[in-house]
């Protein structure tokens, strides 16, 4: 274990890289708002919680990466995500494994085809709703109308027109209605998880409420409230919307300060274990020497690879870093026959 003060030391790193990055997303707020010009007042607790969560992200990652396994993950899945020599022999590895691994996430669809698709709707669904919400938070985006009431909408990216639109047409709908679609995408997909944790002795055993269940409810809190403010304004004409909109802002306030401390840190981390991936796919695609199991004889995985994991168990004091020769089968036997031999012997 660190001592106290590489500890401490790892805090002043991770305060000081949390302080630069959210220096830089206030002077791109100024910035890209034309100096505040098109910032919208009534979204500051919006924009003050994005700097929270740009202090908190970047605060965790280094404390995250400061560990010894995670370093090594970080330094080796960056270097094949950035490596020219990775680009010219497998040019379309990257954009593939960036579509396949974070985009659709395949490896999910092994364990649960119910899993998958929820974890998708939740994904797409909470993409669509930053990719609004935070240029809108920070007055990178504004929509105008030339008469102040419509139809004609103009929308404008840090001051620059790049869309004329008719709000009373599909495209204008959609302009002014992608949250609810978000919205529409997430319910179905944090409910079943929810459901699922609820329900699944497996999930139920291991969960946490503040960690497992709080994300979710968040999630689902956020989204209802936002779908009941559309509905207040065109069916209950604003009836109650003054105080659907302080619960939304209070329920999103919430989720963007947790994520650096909860569940939803997984996002952030997700592009490093795609560089990881990339490294072992381009270890097998040059030929690298592919390690055989100490016991069985069957291939493990390529030396580079497997040596990477021996160094990231030596970093941790495991102790047992020659079990990375043995396949996963064999190290199910060898615990098992170790049982057997030391626990069982006694009891008849």
């Amino acid at each position: 274990m660190p001592d106290a003060q590489t500890l401490a030391a790892v805090r002043r790193r991770a305060a000081l890289a949390g302080t630069a990055v959210s220096v830089l997303l206030i002077l791109a707020i100024v910035l890209g708002s034309r100096l505040l010009r098109d910032f919208d007042s009534a979204l500051l607790p919006y924009a003050v919680a994005t700097v929270f969560l740009a202090f908190g992200v970047a605060y965790r990652y280094t404390v995250w990466i400061s560990a010894p396994g995670a370093r090594r993950l970080f330094k080796q899945g960056w270097r094949s995500f950035f490596s020219a020599e990775n680009f010219r022999s497998a040019p379309t590895a990257l954009p593939k494994m960036i579509a396949t691994y974070l985009g659709f996430q395949k490896f999910l669809g092994a364990r649960s085809p119910a899993r998958w698709a929820a974890h998708q709707l939740i994904f797409w669904g909470c993409i669509l709703a930053a990719l609004i919400t935070f240029p809108l938070t920070w007055g990178w985006f504004t929509f105008t109308s030339g008469t102040g009431s419509g139809p004609g909408y103009e929308m404008r990216i840090w001051g620059i027109k790049v869309l004329g639109f008719d709000s009373l047409n599909f495209v204008g709908w959609l302009m002014f209605h992608g949250l609810d679609v978000a919205a529409v995408l997430v319910i179905p997909g944090a409910s079943y998880f929810l459901w699922r944790r609820m329900k699944d002795r497996g999930a139920v055993t291991g969960q946490r409420f503040a960690y497992d269940l709080v994300p979710l409810i968040a999630l689902i809190v956020i989204a209802v409230t936002g779908l009941l403010l559309t509905f207040s304004s065109i069916f209950l004409h604003g009836g109650g919307y003054e105080f659907l909109a302080i619960l939304h802002m209070v329920s999103v306030v919430f989720t963007l300060i947790y994520i650096p401390f909860g569940k939803f840190f997984h996002i952030v981390q997700r592009p490093a274990a795609v560089g990881m991936q990339l490294f072992k796919y381009t270890s097998r695609r040059q030929d690298e020497q592919v390690l055989a199991c100490r016991r069985c004889h069957e291939p493990i995985d390529t030396a580079p690879y497997v040596e990477n994991l021996q160094g990231t168990m030596r970093d941790l004091d495991l102790g047992f870093d020659e079990w990375a020769e043995y396949c996963p089968r064999c190290k199910r036997v060898l615990r098992g026959n170790a049982y057997l031999t030391h626990v069982k012997k006694g009891f008849k």
